[in-house]
């Protein structure tokens, strides 16, 4: 079912017989992707979950959606739109309330699962907005200080958690951009685990097992 009501185009998985708000999880696809491909595992997740995955706002040609540009130069060395990633950042963080509003969701429990772009993104939301998000799944992603809120360090943690994992032979995303990640999250005291597999660009089968559970047991 595609839902346009809201200001980011999305699609949903309830939980069947739902009868009061249930925990909530926004998926965020990759560069060049769309809202069905992270949609795929929401049949393997946990059935209480009332799924919320997201179109990227800008379109690609021949086809694909991404939540900023990336640009190269002449030495194909590649640049990031970051006035427009911060758009989508405060995009993401506005569509959150309007589905608070909207669909019978508990706003205590919020977790975010993104992939390469997408995980960028849900970084940027929870790093800048940690009260609103309870967990986050970050996949084949990095963290870009350049497009978190000012001040962010300074904001209250204790509540969010992260699960984070990366391909050793990614070739899109260096594997050292990830590492920094789970240093930033022990310096800001962010409960989290980090974990790699012997894979390129993508989620292995043992990846997405442990993500589930890691999710499972937090919700």
């Amino acid at each position: 079912m595609t839902t346009k009501q809201l200001s980011l185009q999305h699609i949903i998985k309830a939980p069947i017989g739902q009868l009061e708000k249930a925990p909530v999880l926004f998926m965020f696809h990759g560069y060049g992707s769309n809202e069905n491909d992270l949609f795929s595992f929401a049949g393997e997740l946990p059935e209480e979950l009332f799924i919320i995955s997201v179109k990227a706002p800008y379109p690609l040609q021949p086809y694909g959606n991404a939540w900023y540009a990336i640009n190269f130069d002449a030495d194909q060395n590649k640049f990031s739109n970051n006035e427009q990633a911060i758009e989508s950042r405060d995009k993401i963080a506005n569509f959150i309330d309007e589905a608070l509003e909207y669909y019978p969701i508990d706003a205590k429990n919020i977790s975010l699962l993104g992939f390469s772009q997408g995980t960028i993104l849900s970084y940027a939301v929870a790093l800048s907005h940690p009260e609103k998000i309870k967990n986050l799944i970050a996949l084949s992603g990095y963290v870009n200080f350049d497009i978190i809120a000012d001040n962010f360090k300074q904001n209250d943690f204790s509540k969010l958690s992260v699960y984070a994992s990366h391909g050793s032979q990614d070739q899109v995303i260096p594997i050292d951009w990830a590492r920094k990640a789970p240093e930033l999250l022990s310096e800001l005291n962010i409960e989290h685990k980090y974990s790699e597999f012997p894979v390129g660009h993508g989620v292995a089968p043992q990846n997405f097992m442990e993500l589930k559970e890691w999710l499972r047991t937090r919700l």
